[in-house]
């Protein structure tokens, strides 16, 4: 295949990215459509992979519905829509099933005090129950690679591994469709270094967030804001995205990868601790290490900050070795590589960016502001984690979603027609362009990461907002200019999308004039009376 040939692919529905969102909603489509599958890395190489924690939902007979839609909005901060997470809340149940049909196995209960349920719940971080399903602290996993090998074996499901979208292909003025409309995506071939398109009668894109834009972060390095940052340059708005998650506890060590430690630890007993051993959560918040993840965070980002020390530590030590192996094992495991073992030592922690609150702006069935295009799981915004995201509704929200969007498709897409000839993607004068290195794009890629991490951080200043501003408007219309000029690679792609979003978070901190849940402002430290959703429209920020 010659550089930059365009091969071409037809579906149904193409679904970009490959977790939890995006698998779940491909096997409950493939009964009635022929669906694409494609993804950055390997099909299981996502967030979801990653999630230690579990899925919340009410299978607690001392909990309620009401009880964990209050315990979202309250954690939202009041920028929760209350629609929103009632419909995910009520639906929570059914869908949880519908993965345990599909053979995902959660932990029974054995604890005798507990005997009358049958599953084993942990608590989290804002929670007033326990609540959470989990499958020891490897969920994501146990999920991610049942998910993916179901969708394998399904004939009606084609995935195209290391395949990265670069741009939806849109189509106005047609005699097919009365407005503007999605019909498909331009896709690098990260093997073949091609260009090659996929025609659709719905795109959804389930690319994940865009934590990476942060210098320190426990997301996979896929999770670039790919999604966001096309559906922004389709001409989607988009909301809230100065609201990134820090999870409190992520595993400190200068010389390997750090690593989250789940929640669930101190769901079941474990302190935070300053290296004099004083446990300084009780000073902070009555629910001690179980306050929601913004007031933890910041909580540890000011112990680190006013003592002059490195981290702080987690400590579960007092808990029997029995119950830390049973309950934690691949954490467990995982710290022994590094000379720590969780049933003797008390573990270095730090924040780090965790998860994308805000993204492309969607409906109840997931449909974007351009026809033909859904945003489903982490690269949309919904409504439901306004101003800091209760733990383990991520996942709950990927499950309930893609139920919604598979029923509305079921119900409509058989009116829509494919689209057979699609507008060729822009490679004129390609005898000029040339190769930029991945050293010089490396040195973009961190330049952006650091500038977010120092200035767009867990506590922000209007100077730091500025100086952020200043600095990534620069990059961007630098790294679009060699983008313009020069061959494609999967680096230029990624740093591409990741200063997009970057751009699109810090003009979103800057309008919002108050300090709330995820967005802390020193200048301005107290609640607006009024909670409103931080809205970006695409025509009113014309690049300069």
């Amino acid at each position: 295949m010659k550089k930059n040939s365009l091969s071409n692919y037809q579906c149904d529905v193409l679904i970009i990215g490959s977790g939890i969102a995006g698998l779940s909603l491909a096997l409950r489509l493939s009964s009635k459509y022929k669906i694409v599958v494609v993804t950055k890395s390997q099909v299981n190489e996502s967030a979801t992979l990653y999630a230690q924690g579990g899925i919340a939902a009410v299978f607690n007979k001392q909990d309620s519905i009401n009880s964990h839609i209050k315990d979202t909005l309250t954690t939202g901060i009041d920028l929760c829509d209350y629609d929103v997470v009632s419909f995910i809340v009520k639906n929570a149940r059914k869908c949880i099933n519908w993965l345990i049909n599909n053979g995902i196995s959660f932990d029974k209960n054995v604890e005798s005090d507990r005997n009358d349920e049958i599953y084993h719940l942990h608590k989290e971080g804002g929670h007033s129950h326990r609540r959470i399903l989990h499958i020891a602290d490897r969920t994501g996993t146990e999920i991610e690679n049942t998910l993916a090998n179901k969708a394998i074996k399904n004939q009606n499901i084609r995935i195209i591994e290391y395949m990265v979208a670069i741009d939806l292909i849109t189509l106005e003025n047609s005699k097919l469709f009365v407005s503007r409309r999605a019909v498909g995506a331009w896709l690098w071939n990260r093997n073949q270094k091609t260009i090659e398109t996929c025609t659709a009668k719905a795109i959804i894109l389930a690319t994940g967030g865009a934590s990476k834009v942060y210098q320190y972060t426990t997301n996979p390095d896929i999770s670039s804001g790919d999604g966001i940052a096309m559906a922004w340059r389709a001409g989607c708005r988009v909301a809230n995205l100065e609201f990134n998650q820090f999870h409190p506890t992520c595993f400190f060590y200068p010389k390997g990868n750090n690593f989250l430690l789940t929640e669930a630890l101190r769901g079941e007993g474990a302190f935070l601790i300053r290296p004099d051993k004083y446990r300084f959560m009780l000073d902070i918040d009555k629910r001690a290490e179980l306050a929601s993840r913004d007031i933890v965070s910041r909580a540890i980002y000011n112990e680190i900050r006013n003592h002059n020390i490195d981290c702080v530590y987690l400590d579960i030590t007092h808990r029997s070795e029995q119950f830390i192996r049973s309950h934690f094992p691949i954490i467990h495991n995982k710290l022994l590589d590094f000379g720590f073992d969780l049933t003797k030592d008390i573990i270095p922690v730090v924040p780090a960016a965790h998860y994308t609150c805000g993204g492309v702006i969607v409906d109840k069935f997931g449909r974007t502001d351009l026809d033909g295009l859904y945003a489903i799981g982490e690269a949309s915004y919904t409504g439901l984690h306004g101003a800091n995201r209760l733990a383990s509704n991520s996942l709950l929200e990927c499950l309930v979603y893609s139920q919604s969007v598979s029923k509305y498709l079921i119900d409509t897409l058989y009116n829509i027609k494919l689209v057979n000839s699609l507008p060729l993607f822009n490679i004129k004068n390609s005898q000029e362009k040339h190769h930029l290195s991945d050293i010089n794009l490396e040195f973009y890629l961190n330049k952006i990461r650091k500038s977010m991490w120092n200035n767009v951080g867990i506590i922000r200043t209007h100077k730091s907002l500025k100086n952020a501003k200043h600095e990534i408007i620069l990059l961007n219309k630098e790294i679009n200019r060699y983008y313009n000029s020069n061959f494609l690679s999967d680096k230029l792609l990624e740093v591409r999308n990741l200063v997009e979003v970057a751009e699109l978070i810090i003009y979103s901190a800057i309008q919002r004039k108050e300090s709330r849940g995820l967005h802390y402002i020193c200048d301005y430290p107290n609640l607006l009376p009024n909670a409103l959703p931080t809205i970006l429209i695409p025509s009113n920020y014309v690049k300069k």
